[in-house]
């Protein structure tokens, strides 16, 4: 059940019974020469609704653009400043609160998004502290990073290995090929190896990123992408992530 395709009465005919809401969030910016730009929304929606299915919880439309001020040496990319990002957050979660919805799950496409949306937890929760309880006193937030849970972190290790990367990844692509195998982009020929750092590596501003990893990948060999592969690390992700939601919404 999708949000954006509800009316205002099934949404009230729903929270009689849930109060459990999925919001998919992401990022618009570059995934390399042959990720899409959407990559980080276009699989953190995919796999929310997919749960959403999965265990009849309704999801909300995708918070499409992140933190990735990091990618804007990169044309395509698009970013929020951190404290517009933090903003945006705790409005989605406060409008959601305020209709009633107690358990709101975020599935996360972007790494760049972790630090700020743990912020926005407890700027909301912070908002209601210094105020007289009320029920939405008892509304809660989590965050799943989709291609980190345990079970989807290990398939993505055993098919991908060293070739996974740290950004613009062999699995996240592969996953945004089977989601859309009507344009996938084939790696070049003559494309280098990618050039490895850290993920905790720290980049200062977009041109520093830029002069590091030239064609914006960290480490992926996306070669290794494909869709068969993308479709079980998918599944994975939906079969995982919809058990951690469940167990949460029942919280």
């Amino acid at each position: 059940m999708l949000l954006a395709l509800s009316t205002w009465p099934e949404i009230e005919r729903y929270l009689g019974d849930n109060t459990g809401i999925i919001v998919p969030v992401g990022s618009t910016e570059q995934h390399g020469p042959t990720g899409f730009i959407g990559t980080d929304f276009i699989t953190a929606t995919a796999i929310a609704e997919g749960c959403g299915v999965q265990i009849n919880c309704l999801v909300s439309p995708p918070i499409t653009v992140g933190m990735a001020q990091h990618h804007m040496a990169f044309p395509g990319t698009i970013t929020l400043r951190p404290s517009t990002f933090v903003n945006v957050i705790v409005d989605w979660i406060t409008s959601l609160s305020k209709h009633g919805f107690r358990r709101i799950y975020f599935v996360n496409g972007h790494g760049g998004n972790i630090a700020p949306l743990i912020t926005a937890f407890n700027e909301f929760y912070a908002s209601l502290s210094v105020r007289a309880e009320t029920e939405e006193s008892s509304t809660l937030c989590k965050l799943a990073n989709w291609w980190a849970m345990p079970n989807t972190d290990s398939i993505i290790k055993e098919i991908f290995a060293d070739a996974d990367g740290e950004h613009a990844t062999a699995s996240e692509i592969a996953v945004t090929q089977y989601i859309h195998p009507e344009s996938i982009k084939p790696a070049p020929k003559d494309l280098e190896q990618a050039i490895h750092g850290s993920a905790a590596l720290d980049i200062h501003n977009a041109y520093d990123y830029r002069q590091r990893f030239v064609d914006g990948r960290i480490g992926s060999d996306v070669r290794e992408a494909n869709q068969k592969d993308g479709e079980k690390v998918f599944k994975k992700a939906v079969s995982e992530i919809a058990e951690d939601c469940t167990s949460f919404i029942r919280s």
